[in-house]
């Protein structure tokens, strides 16, 4: 896969980039949004795509 598909993730309560993915962005034209760890917050919390 191409880096131009590579999207970084943020908590929305630390705003901490905890995580990398990938995305199809021609079948997926929303911004991604989905709960994952937050290591500093210890909880799982709302991750959402960032530029």
């Amino acid at each position: 896969m191409s880096q131009d598909n590579l999207i970084k993730l943020a908590c929305v309560d630390c705003k901490k980039v905890n995580y990398y993915t990938f995305k199809n962005k021609k079948t997926l034209k929303q911004r991604l949004e989905l709960k994952k760890y937050c290591k500093s917050s210890q909880h799982h919390t709302t991750h959402k795509e960032t530029k």
